[in-house]
C-alpha cells in the first residue's frame, strides 16, 4: 500500500513540474544573485565565484560542533593564560614593594597588609557594582542550571567581565583562594556568549537542549584549561554539575578540553615560562620502586583523616556564613558596609601571614604555587626530627625556622591555612574553594610522609634492596584525598596525575580518594551542596549512605494529599478561589470533584487568562453596547442603516452624507457583527473591532491619501466617542453586579492552553525511583495518581525533605521506613479491582469529551513516569 502511494505521488510531482515548465516556458533564466554578478566578469571570475562559494560553506560550517568547541576552547585557554599572567604580575609586585622596604619592618607591614587589601575591596565593591551574580564559585549555580533551572543575569557578558576582572583582582591579592570553580562558570558564560554570536548564522544555537549540551562541555574546559587537565577536568566537571550525564557529550567535553589544554601549555611556551609542553608541577619520584607495601595503611590513614577534615571545613564553611546572616546586628551593619567585610577579613590574614611576624613559622610569604611546588619536593626535609640536617634551598628556606622543626612548621600552616580559607571563600568575591584545600591536602600528606621518613630514617627493607621514603609521593595523596573529600568527587585523583605528570602513584591516590570520599559522603554534604542549601537554590540533593531504606519508602508516604484542582465544569468563582488559595505553577485539571479522574494540567498564568479576559473591560463593553442595542434598536433611523451599508460596500464616492446622520445609532449598530465573532475570553479592543471592519472596506477598492487620512481620524474619534459614551454609563455597584454574574459562568477552556500529558506517578512508586526520575527529567513537580484518579502531588520541596530526613511540612504524611512492607495483595485487592470495574462501566456510557482527554480512555488507566 505505502509503495503504490509513494509511485503515485511521485508520478505526479513529475508531472506538475513538466507542467509548470511548460507555463513557463517563455519565462528568461532565473538571473544570478546579484552579490555574484560583480565575481562574473574578467579573467579571475572562476576564481572568484569559487572563492564566494567557498565562503559561503565555511559560513554554513560554522554551525558545526567541533567547530563551536575549538573556538570555546581556544577562547578559554587565551583567557586563562591572561589571567595566570595578570595574577603574577600582581603577586610579584607584592612581593617587589615588600623587598624593597626590608630598612623598615613597619613599612613592609604597611606595604604586604595595604596592597592585598586594595584589590580584595576593588573585586568586591566593581562585582557588587557590575553583577553581583559573579560572587563566589559559580559551580552551585551551573549545577542548577544544567538541571534545568533558570537562573537570571548568570551567563550574561556583564556577569562575564565582572567576574574575570574580579577574580583577578582577588587571586592577584595572594589570598587562600582558588580559581578552578569560578573558570567553570567563565566557560559556561563563554559558551552561553559564542552560542548567541553564532546564532547570527543559524538558529539552532537558539535551541535549549542543544545549549545546555554546550554548557556540559563547557564545564569541562574550565577545568581543564584551569590545570592543563584535559581528562581530569572531563571527569571533574561530571562528577560535581550533573547527576545524570548524556554519553553523547563525552566526546564534545574532551574535544573542548584538550584543545584547551594544549593552547593553553602552548602560549606557556610561547612566552618562554617553559620550554616544551610539561605538567604544571612536575614530580620526578622514583620509578622502579615508588612505595612499599607497607606504606600502604598510612596512605589510608591520610584518606581517612581527609575525609574527616573535608568533612569539618565543609561544616565550619557553613557555620561561617549562617553566623553572619542570623546575627540581625552584624548582617544590617555589613549590608550597609558591603565593602568592610571582604576588608577586614584580608587585614586579619594579611596580619597574620606577614613573614617576620606570625607568617615565618608557616611560610608566610610563599604563593599557592610555590607553596605546592615545594611540598611535591622528592627529598626529605627532616630525618629524626631535625630540621638542621637538611640543606634548604631557594623557596625551600622558607619552611625552615631556627627555633622549631619543620613538623611543627607544618601543623602551624595545616591549622592556619585551614580556618583561613573557610573564612576566605565567605567574602562577597569570585573565589573558589579547590586550591586552597588542594595545597592544605598537600601539607597534611607532607606532614604524614615527614613522619614516616622519620620513623623509618633508613627506609622501608626488603630482601635486597633499601628504599627511603619519598614524602612527597605522601603530598600528592593528601592533595587528591582533601579535595576529593571536600567536593565528593573522586576525579581528583587523576587530576593530581596531570598536575605532576606521573602516574606511579596510582594505588595509594585511589584507596586515599574513596577512603575519604566514604567518610566525608556520610558526614557532610560536598561544599557545593552547601552553597545550594544555603543560597536555596532549587536542586535535589543525592540520597547519601544508606539509601537502601528508601526502597521501602513510597510516593504514597511523601505526597502533598489536600492540593487544590480545577475541573472541567467548575465556574470563574471556582479558578479565582483557586487563585487565592495556593501559588502552585501548574494546577491539575480532573473531570469533575467526584471522580477525580486527571484530564490535564494548566498553567497558572492561563488561569489568570481566563479569569481576568472575562472581567475585562473590553468584555464589560461589549456587553453593555448589547444591552444599549436591544433597548434602543426600534429607534435606528433608516439613515443609520444607508450609513451602515455605504460604509460596509465602500462605493467610490466618500461617505459624506454619513456625517450629516446621527452617530449614536451607527455605533449601537456596528458591533453586532463581531459579538459573535470573537471566542469567549478574546481580550479584543472595541477600537480594534470598529478598526478591522472600516479596514476591510479600505482594501476594497483604491482610495486617494487625503480620503484614507479622513477614515482613519473617523475611526480614531469613533472609538474614543464610544469609549467616553459607554464607559461612563455604569456605576461601581452596577460593575461588581456585572462582575458576580460573570464569575458565576462556566469556564470555556477553549482558549486556554492545556498540556493533556502531565508527568504522573503512581501511589506505590518507591522514593528510590521517584528521586532517579526527578534527576533524570529534571522535574520540580509530578502529580500522583491511582487508577487514573488524582490523589495527590509530589514536589521537589517534599522529595527533598523526604531525603534528609525532615518530612515534616503540613499535609505530608509521614511513615516509618518500614510501613511499606505490606501483604503482597495489598495492591491487588477487592475494593481497587471493584473500583476499577466500576468507572470502565461508566466511562463505557458516558465517555470523556475529545477536547478534555485527547488521549482517549486507556491513557488514563496506564501510569505515566514509569
Amino acid at each position: 500500500m505505502y509503495g503504490r502511494y509513494t509511485q503515485d505521488l511521485g508520478t505526479f510531482a513529475k508531472d506538475e513540474a513538466a507542467r509548470l515548465r511548460l507555463q513557463e516556458g517563455d519565462t528568461p533564466r532565473p538571473r544570478r544573485p546579484s552579490e555574484l554578478l560583480e565575481y562574473t566578469q574578467g579573467r579571475c571570475a572562476p576564481c572568484r565565484v569559487c572563492a564566494l562559494q567557498c565562503q559561503r560553506f565555511l559560513i554554513s560550517k560554522v554551525g558545526e560542533d567541533w567547530v563551536f568547541l575549538i573556538l570555546l576552547g581556544l577562547v578559554m585557554a587565551l583567557v586563562s593564560w591572561a589571567m595566570d599572567f595578570a595574577i603574577a604580575t600582581c603577586l610579584q609586585a607584592q612581593k617587589w614593594m615588600y623587598g624593597g622596604l626590608d630598612t623598615n619592618v613597619l613599612l613592609q607591614y604597611m606595604a604586604w597588609v595595604t596592597y592585598p587589601t586594595v584589590l580584595i575591596t576593588f573585586s568586591a565593591g566593581f562585582t557588587q557594582i557590575l553583577a553581583p551574580q559573579a560572587v563566589g564559585s559559580g559551580i552551585p549555580e551551573m549545577k542548577t542550571i544544567l538541571r534545568g533551572v533558570v537562573l537570571k543575569e548568570y551567563l550574561t557578558l556583564k556577569t562575564f567581565v565582572a567576574k574575570v576582572i574580579g577574580l583577578t583582582c582577588a587571586l592577584g591579592s595572594g589570598m587562600p583562594l582558588g580559581k578552578e570553580g569560578p573558570f567553570v562558570h567563565i566557560a559556561s558564560m563563554c559558551a552561553a556568549l559564542l552560542s548567541r554570536f553564532l546564532s547570527l548564522f543559524g538558529g539552532f544555537y537558539e535551541n535549549e537542549a542543544r545549549n545546555i549540551e554546550m554548557l556540559a562541555a563547557a564545564c569541562a574546559v574550565g577545568v581543564g584549561c584551569c590545570f592543563a587537565a584535559p581528562i581530569g577536568g572531563v571527569l571533574f566537571s561530571i562528577e560535581v554539575t550533573s547527576t545524570f550525564f548524556a554519553v553523547r557529550n563525552y566526546w564534545r567535553g574532551f574535544l573542548a578540553a584538550t584543545f584547551s589544554a594544549f593552547i593553553f601549555r602552548v602560549l606557556a611556551v610561547w612566552n618562554k615560562d617553559e620550554e616544551t609542553i610539561t605538567a604544571l608541577f612536575k614530580t620526578r619520584f622514583r620509578l622502579d620502586f615508588p612505595f612499599d607495601l607497607q606504606e600502604l595503611p598510612a596512605f589510608a590513614v591520610i584518606g581517612i583523616a581527609s575525609g574527616f577534615g573535608g568533612a569539618l571545613f565543609v561544616y565550619l564553611n557553613r557555620k561561617i556564613v549562617q553566623f553572619m546572616r542570623r546575627q540581625k546586628t552584624i548582617n544590617r551593619f555589613l549590608m550597609k558596609k558591603r565593602l568592610l567585610f571582604p576588608a577586614l577579613v584580608t587585614l586579619i590574614i594579611s596580619t597574620l601571614t606577614f613573614p617576620p611576624g606570625f607568617g615565618q613559622f608557616m611560610a608566610g610569604q610563599l604563593t599557592q604555587k610555590d607553596t605546592l611546588v615545594t611540598l611535591f619536593d622528592n627529598q626529605t626535609w627532616a630525618k629524626q626530627g631535625l630540621s638542621d640536617e637538611f640543606e634548604y634551598l631557594g623557596i625551600l628556606e622558607a619552611w625552615r625556622h631556627p627555633r622549631s622543626n619543620v613538623f611543627v612548621t607544618l601543623v602551624v600552616f595545616i591549622l592556619m591555612k585551614f580556618w583561613m580559607s573557610a573564612l576566605a571563600t565567605t567574602i562577597p568575591v569570585p573565589c573558589g574553594a579547590f586550591m586552597p584545600v588542594f595545597v592544605i591536602g598537600a601539607a597534611f600528606g607532607r606532614l604524614v610522609g615527614e613522619s614516616m621518613a622519620a620513623w623509618f630514617p633508613d627506609g622501608i627493607h626488603t630482601e635486597s634492596n633499601t628504599y627511603r621514603i619519598v614524602p612527597g609521593g605522601y603530598a600528592v595523596v593528601g592533595a587528591a584525598a582533601l579535595s576529593g573529600a571536600v567536593t565528593h568527587t573522586v576525579s581528583t585523583a587523576v587530576i593530581v596525575f596531570e598536575l605532576t605528570g606521573q602516574i606511579s602513584h596510582i594505588l595509594p591516590v585511589m584507596i586515599a580518594v574513596i577512603l575519604a570520599n566514604a567518610v566525608a559522603q556520610s558526614l557532610q554534604p560536598s561544599l557545593y551542596d552547601s552553597i545550594i542549601r544555603i543560597k536555596k537554590l532549587p536542586y535535589l540533593p543525592e540520597l547519601g549512605w544508606g539509601h537502601h531504606e528508601k526502597y521501602n519508602v513510597r510516593v504514597e508516604d511523601i505526597m502533598v494529599r489536600d492540593i487544590r484542582y480545577v475541573t472541567l465544569n467548575c465556574r470563574y468563582r471556582d479558578l479565582q478561589q483557586v487563585l487565592h488559595s495556593t501559588k502552585m505553577k501548574n494546577l491539575p485539571l480532573v473531570e469533575s470533584a467526584e471522580s477525580m479522574i486527571l484530564l490535564g494540567s494548566i498553567e497558572r498564568a492561563q488561569v489568570g487568562a481566563l479569569l481576568s479576559n472575562q472581567l475585562s473591560p473590553q468584555r464589560r463593553l461589549l456587553t453593555l453596547r448589547q444591552k444599549v442595542l436591544s433597548e434602543d434598536g426600534h429607534r435606528l433611523s433608516d439613515s443609520s442603516i444607508r450609513f451602515q451599508i455605504s460604509t460596509e460596500a465602500s462605493s467610490g464616492s466618500p461617505a459624506r452624507p454619513a456625517l450629516r446622520k446621527p452617530l449614536k445609532p451607527a455605533l449601537k449598530r456596528v458591533p453586532s457583527s463581531p459579538a459573535d465573532s470573537p471566542p469567549a475570553g478574546a481580550a479584543d479592543h472595541t477600537g480594534i473591532a470598529l478598526k478591522s471592519l472600516f479596514c476591510a472596506n479600505s482594501t476594497a477598492e483604491p482610495t486617494e491619501a487625503q480620503g484614507t487620512a479622513y477614515h482613519k481620524a473617523k475611526r480614531v474619534r469613533i472609538s474614543i466617542v464610544e469609549e467616553m459614551v459607554l464607559g461612563d454609563k455604569m456605576t461601581p455597584a452596577e460593575i461588581l453586579e456585572w462582575e458576580e454574574q460573570q464569575l458565576d459562568q462556566l469556564v470555556d477552556f477553549s482558549s486556554a492552553k492545556i498540556d493533556p500529558a502531565p508527568f504522573q506517578l503512581v501511589e506505590h512508586t518507591s522514593l528510590h525511583k521517584t528521586h532517579t526520575i526527578f534527576s533524570l527529567l529534571g522535574l520540580d513537580h509530578a502529580f500522583v495518581t491511582s487508577i487514573g484518579r488524582l490523589v495527590g502531588m509530589v514536589s521537589l520541596k517534599e522529595l527533598r525533605k523526604a531525603i534528609e530526613g525532615s518530612v515534616t511540612a503540613k499535609g505530608v504524611k509521614v511513615r516509618p521506613p518500614l510501613a511499606s512492607f505490606r501483604d503482597s495483595t495489598a495492591s491487588t485487592s477487592d475494593a481497587d479491582t471493584t473500583a476499577l470495574r466500576q468507572l470502565w462501566d461508566r466511562h463505557q456510557h458516558h465517555p470523556m469529551p475529545r477536547e478534555a482527554s485527547p488521549g482517549g480512555d486507556d491513557d488514563d488507566d496506564t501510569p505515566k513516569g514509569q
